[in-house]
């Protein structure tokens, strides 16, 4: 559902970093409702046209009266650039209501959290969540170009402070340090045990951090990692309508058994039907978003049998070894397939 959100304030976090705090309605209180990591999809009225992007929440649920998220310039960014430079209180944007996988299974946890840049923005939700509702303890590595490009840097120092033994934050300067390498992100997790690592920011970071995680010794199911790339089409355009992406031509049927809430259900597959239309219309609560598989919000693993992508700009070839597919592109290509959702 699309709703109108009043920005009521704009912080300046660092000099090419802004958040904006929305005012929400009796009515959008209760409908945006959100867990720590999740992210609101917001359309922007650019120049080039209406523009849908993702952006994280900020805010905790657990300890933040109204909703934030954090955006940072990107060279070439047509989105965020326009809401730096534009964005100012009294603006309304259209937004889709919370959604999101990238959260904590349980906030007693130890968790681990690797973050580049703007990639803070998520991070710094869970932080807040786990340390305020939560009893476990949580290590922060936070890579950056510099100390004045530290998004949120006063508000770390203040957290770590109030919990001393619970939350530890290291930081990377490239200034100091040089670009970020699988060996200096190991050496920053060594020796630490997790029972959740969550990972975000730019590709190439992600894709160093999961390298030095595997070489750690972490596997794979217990890393969370959040991938945005810019949508497409309009996800505004009846986003959450089943069968919004029409049918592939195909004939015939699979059998897919799905885990998905500590239970094991049978539902007859159209082989041209998406796995996320085929969800939703049998009542299954399904994360979802973008529709467009580039998000990832729609994760699933394959357990056994296979299915065929029609579209995928997130997942890299280590994912899709490992099983793991975007529920809005998968066709069943095997007469049965297992799908785990949990």
């Amino acid at each position: 559902m699309c709703h109108q959100l009043l920005v009521s304030e704009v912080i300046s976090e660092t000099a090419d970093a802004v958040s904006l705090i929305f005012e929400l309605t009796s009515y959008q209180e209760e409908r945006f409702g959100y867990r720590p990591g999740q992210f609101l999809t917001l359309r922007l009225p650019t120049p080039d046209g209406q523009l849908a992007r993702c952006y994280s929440l900020s805010s905790s649920p657990h300890t933040d009266n109204a909703l934030k998220v954090t955006v940072k310039r990107v060279a070439g960014g047509r989105a965020s650039n326009w809401i730096c430079d534009h964005v100012t209180p009294g603006t309304v944007l259209d937004a889709l209501e919370p959604a999101g996988i990238f959260t904590p299974r349980s906030l007693d946890d130890d968790v681990l959290l690797l973050a580049a840049g703007s990639g803070i923005t998520p991070v710094m939700s869970i932080i807040k969540s786990l340390l305020t509702v939560g009893t476990g303890s949580i290590v922060l590595c936070y890579a950056n170009r510099d100390e004045a490009s530290v998004i949120f840097a006063e508000e770390l120092r203040r957290l770590e402070l109030a919990h001393p033994g619970r939350l530890t934050v290291r930081h990377w300067w490239e200034s100091v340090s040089g670009t970020p390498t699988e060996d200096g992100i190991g050496e920053l997790i060594a020796g630490d045990t997790f029972s959740e690592v969550f990972v975000c920011g730019p590709k190439p970071f992600m894709n160093l951090a999961r390298r030095a995680l595997r070489a750690n010794g972490i596997d794979r199911s217990r890393i969370q990692i959040e991938r945005f790339a810019s949508l497409g089409g309009d996800p505004f355009d009846g986003a959450v309508a089943a069968g919004r992406h029409g049918h592939a031509g195909g004939t015939g049927s699979s059998r897919l058994d799905l885990d998905t809430g500590g239970q094991r259900r049978t539902i007859d597959w159209p082989s041209d039907t998406r796995l996320l239309d085929l969800l939703l219309a049998h009542g299954v609560d399904a994360p979802s978003s973008c529709g467009e598989g580039v998000c990832a919000s729609c994760e699933c693993r394959v357990v056994e049998g296979e299915v065929r992508m029609v579209n995928n700009q997130v997942l890299d070839e280590e994912d899709i070894a490992e099983g793991y597919v975007l529920a809005c592109q998968a066709l069943p290509a095997t007469p049965s397939v297992h799908i785990s959702l949990e």
